[in-house]
């Protein structure tokens, strides 16, 4: 398993509520550790995207593009983000790979020294990055989303930054991006406080519901990796508000008549 499949594989487990013991996390962490680019590598990829004088005084990456981890070539083709997306541009692929994996290893490992240089340099490297400020355009904008999910992660005191993340991408995501943007910007408020998440949940209260209440179909593979996921993500934001709260230990399930994906809401159990 690559780093990408085990970063996107441990996020969909942890999404639907799976606990992992302490030697689990240390595997995880081993190999992501592992995964980290060399210095050919990084040095090639600047070279490509043009961003080869990317670095202060202090020798840190700034701007744009990762510093820790390169997306490794996929046949031609970018790697989707864990709720997928399907990149375009290197800024969204290219960072959604960095950040979802160095966000596990600091949930997993925060006082690994190594993990907390990654931090310091991400977060450095983010203040400088267009795309977490006030930047909506093309993947820019998409790449807010999983910018938003690592500092809610490395750095949740920043709570000024998340909050004008969240009114940003609140204010642009519908008119201008796809589903699968909107569904990733539902994962960032299942976890983000609630006095964060507040705008986009209180947005899209009555949305979680309708889509809770309708069945799924889960015959292809993709369907059935993702869509248990989006419903653990739905049934997390609407149970943050008290008149649901009923639902929060609710599952997702297959029915033995039609083979549907179905979630029980309406009734209290």
């Amino acid at each position: 398993m690559n780093a990408h499949e085990l970063m996107t594989k441990t996020n969909h487990y942890i999404i639907k509520g799976g606990g992992l013991t302490d030697t689990q996390k240390a595997n995880i962490v081993r190999q992501l550790l592992d995964a980290q680019s060399g210095e050919r590598e990084k040095q090639s990829f600047y070279k490509g995207v043009k961003y080869e004088n990317n670095t202060d005084k202090d020798g840190d990456v700034t701007g744009t593009y990762p510093a820790y981890y390169i997306t490794p070539y996929n046949n031609g083709k970018k790697l989707q983000t864990i709720i997928p997306m399907s990149p375009k541009t290197h800024i969204l692929s290219s960072n959604a790979y960095e950040l979802d994996i160095i966000r596990l290893l600091c949930l997993f490992a925060p006082d690994n020294p190594v993990v907390k240089e990654m931090v310091r340099g991400v977060i450095k490297r983010l203040k400088t990055a267009c795309f977490v400020n006030d930047c909506i355009i093309g993947e820019c904008f998409h790449t807010s989303l999983p910018a938003l999910r690592f500092i809610n992660a490395a750095a949740p005191g920043d709570t000024e930054w998340m909050k004008k993340l969240v009114e940003k991408i609140n204010n642009n995501i519908d008119a201008k991006y796809k589903e699968n943007a909107v569904n990733y910007f539902m994962l960032c408020l299942s976890e983000l406080p609630y006095n964060i998440a507040e705008p986009g949940l209180l947005k899209y209260k009555s949305e979680f519901y309708e889509r809770l209440k309708k069945s799924a179909s889960v015959k292809t593979e993709y369907a059935k990796t993702y869509q248990p996921v989006l419903y653990y993500i739905y049934r997390n934001c609407l149970g943050s508000f008290p008149e649901y709260g009923y639902i929060r230990n609710r599952q997702p399930y297959i029915s033995d008549k039609d083979g549907r994906l179905y979630f029980d809401i309406d009734i209290e159990k």
